[in-house]
């Protein structure tokens, strides 16, 4: 097994409490590692798992696990935990993992799950939405779909992925989230392959030639998955199109780096909105 046959990757290093005196691994973390590789597997699918799992009308539960040893790894190594679906049978799933310190191959691991009703734990055959997302993703498909569009036509998504982030994680006041800009200016919702929304934003204009992004939210299980960055290159795609030359926003200062990373620098000093500390941003397009 080498590190080409596979297109996930989760990264992690070696703590000093999973290692014994000698400072190599106890055996039975490395199926913890496994299991912490999955939960970021489900993330690298656009899918937030626990509603998802609800949508489909089931739940996935290990049947069997098992564990190769190679070699050990050591305390402080930095490890990569590779996975790939490489079976889906009717009601189960095989996923296949490995550990690699840089290309040498440590341990190989196999995942049996099986889908099955959570009320009674009995078997179901593995939905066909399920089973078209893991086998487009193992083929290198995109996992998600931005589309751009009028808020009569998107709407309904983008407002129920605000309200999940803004006002019941954040806290914002209702009346503070909604306002009459949203009628008139273009949004992006990103669609994982369940349809569902998991990620939105808007574009206004700020003035001639200036666009002005705003309410970006991201569910709480996707950030740091690339999503985000999805729907700002579309907005941005946007406003070069009608000609802006500027785009500037409002960014909560949590999400400071994040910007930069995509070519904004800050303008100004902080200050709160809603409660919130913000600073403003802008990036010459």
């Amino acid at each position: 097994m080498k590190r080409q046959d596979f297109r996930f990757f989760h990264r992690l290093r070696v703590r000093w409490a999973e290692v014994d005196m000698q400072k190599i691994v106890f055996n039975a973390h490395y199926l913890m590692y496994f299991d912490v590789a999955i939960t970021e597997y489900w993330r690298a699918l656009a899918l937030p798992y626990e509603d998802a799992m609800h949508l489909l009308g089931g739940e996935l539960y290990v049947k069997k696990a098992s564990v190769e040893f190679n070699a050990s790894a050591r305390m402080d190594d930095m490890l990569d935990v590779a996975f790939m679906c490489s079976r889906i049978g009717n009601s189960s799933m095989t996923m296949t993992g490995a550990i690699f310190r840089g290309e040498e191959h440590l341990i190989s691991g196999e995942l049996i799950y099986v889908f099955a009703d959570p009320a009674t734990q009995t078997s179901k055959p593995i939905p066909g939405p399920l089973r078209a997302l893991l086998q487009g993703y193992e083929a290198g498909e995109p996992v998600i779909e931005v589309r751009t569009g009028a808020w009569s036509e998107l709407g309904d998504d983008a407002r129920q992925v605000r309200t999940a982030v803004f006002i019941e994680e954040q806290g914002i006041a209702r009346e503070d989230e909604w306002d009459e800009a949203d009628l008139t200016c273009l949004h992006a919702v990103a669609y994982n392959h369940l349809g569902q929304p998991v990620a939105t934003g808007r574009l206004l204009q700020g003035g001639p030639g200036v666009g002005k992004i705003g309410r970006m939210a991201v569910h709480r299980v996707l950030r740091g998955t690339g999503v985000g960055r999805e729907i700002v290159n579309a907005l941005t795609a946007t406003a070069r199109e009608r000609g802006d030359h500027t785009l500037r926003l409002s960014a909560q200062r949590t999400a400071e780096g994040f910007y930069r990373r995509l070519g904004y620098q800050p303008v100004g000093e902080t200050y709160e909105e809603v409660g919130i500390p913000h600073v403003d941003m802008e990036m010459r397009l």
